[in-house]
């Protein structure tokens, strides 16, 4: 069976008159309307080339375990862990973050990002998006309101060379709290993430959306082109709509015909030296997995880390518990990642940036855990084109809200897309009900981070 997938419910499994209809329709968002809405933003990135890398720490990673550890704090705030010094004089991490600290003075932290909530399902939108989700205890609190960063980017850039997605996902967007908000909305499903969905750290690593099903021959793919191509004269009849469905289906035939794409996949062919030197687990080859992407030509890709969510209750695990699970293997794999983009010299060209919808409380709870807290929390961003080895912003001495330089989700959705030449407070994208909708309303790239 021919078979794409570009994320939950978008399955290509067959072609309707109908089908065609939905599918052209790019969720409202006519091609006239679209073409009419960008025109005036003309993209050119301050680098050639410039990718994106995010690390999705979906559930909210503790900033005080993290990246704003508050060592002199009492115990009910500082938390299980100490602090570590890093090579920058003045900027502490947390103790589980060695690696990081090492390369510092490679990095920013931005610790004074906030939007106030608490509720996983508005932060995840918050951050992804720039703007504000659904409750959680609404009905449709599952309902993606607006494009995330990927599929806005993939709208406006494209990939970085032909024969590649523009937005790809590692190894999967499953798990985690209310993770629901890395998909298109009313820019269409062609802008949407090419998922592995797969685990590139284990030897059945295979990339499902990409490779041929054993039973079907290029021979016979070449058929199913054929009936496409045969079905042109009825789609001209049609309205222009129909455009966006004939675009998405030569983006996946192009997609599973690519060698250039499936070179970029096989992350058998690294060395092992280099395999070993990200880590032998899912976040370490994720990690060079998106490295590999970035380099093959994909701009945007999102590495999927879960979970973070660790109330130390209901089901969840404790602050110690988690952090002892997930920070040192994810402090392994961003530091290798970076060290390995600067080798290869795509790190002035890459920004990496690693956040959660939110941080923790301060103040522990009585089950040894840390709750949900959107006044304060801590963003990590690396790229050698930018002004690193700094921390930007300060929250006060419990790590409760920010004392200093302040960060709104749409600061930092407006500097990955200025790193990528968006002006994005000038582009506007046509919604469902055909309304002009800003890709940036009042946020501002920060400003600290640019040479």
């Amino acid at each position: 069976m021919f078979r794409i997938t570009g994320g939950s419910g978008s399955d290509c499994t067959g072609v309707t008159r109908r089908g065609f209809l939905q599918a052209g329709v790019l969720g409202g968002l006519m091609l006239t309307d679209l073409f009419r809405a960008q025109a005036a933003e003309k993209v050119t990135p301050r680098v050639e080339g410039a990718s994106v890398i995010l690390f999705w720490m979906s559930g909210g990673p503790g900033h005080m375990e993290t990246w704003d550890p508050k060592p002199d704090a009492v115990a009910q705030y500082r938390g299980p862990f100490g602090a570590t010094k890093t090579n920058v004089p003045g900027i502490l991490f947390g103790e589980l973050l060695p690696e990081e600290a090492k390369i510092a003075d490679k990095l920013a932290i931005l610790r004074g990002v906030n939007h106030g909530s608490g509720d996983h399902t508005k932060g995840n939108h918050w951050m992804l998006t720039g703007f504000e989700g659904p409750a959680f205890n609404v009905p449709d609190f599952n309902v993606q309101r607006r494009p995330c960063m990927g599929s806005a980017v993939a709208k406006l850039v494209g990939p970085n060379r032909p024969g590649l997605p523009p937005y790809a996902a590692v190894p999967h967007l499953r798990g985690g709290t209310d993770n629901f908000f890395h998909y298109a909305a009313y820019l269409g499903r062609a802008c949407n993430p090419f998922i592995t969905d797969s685990d590139p750290n284990t030897p059945q690593f295979r990339v499902r959306n990409l490779a041929l099903s054993p039973d079907m021959p290029i021979e016979r793919l070449e058929d199913r082109r054929g009936l496409l191509e045969s079905l042109d004269s009825y789609k001209r009849t049609m309205e222009d709509r129909t455009a966006a469905l004939d675009a998405h289906a030569q983006r996946a035939f192009s997609l599973l015909t690519s060698k250039d794409a499936a070179a970029a996949f096989d992350i058998s062919s690294e060395p092992d030296k280099v395999r070993d030197r990200y880590g032998r687990h899912t976040f370490g080859q994720s990690a060079l997995l998106a490295r590999r992407l970035v380099e093959a030509g994909v701009t945007f890709v999102t590495v999927n880390c879960v979970p973070w969510d660790h109330h130390g209750n209901g089901g969840r695990m404790k602050t110690a518990e988690g952090a002892k699970l997930l920070i040192p293997p994810f402090d392994v794999a961003i530091s290798a990642l970076v060290r390995d983009l600067i080798d290869r010299g795509l790190y002035e060209k890459t920004l990496v940036v690693a956040m959660g919808e939110f941080g923790r409380t301060p103040r522990m709870n009585s089950d040894a855990g840390r709750d949900h807290w959107g006044n304060t929390f801590s963003v990590l961003m690396g790229c050698g084109s930018m002004k690193m080895g700094q921390a930007i912003g300060r929250s006060n001495a419990k790590g409760e809200y920010p004392v200093d330089r302040p960060v709104s989700p749409q600061d930092v959705t407006a500097t990955v897309f200025h790193h990528l030449g968006i002006n994005a407070r000038k582009v506007h994208f046509m919604d469902g009900l055909s309304r002009p909708t800003a890709l940036v309303e009042s946020g501002e790239p920060v400003h600290e981070l640019f040479k």
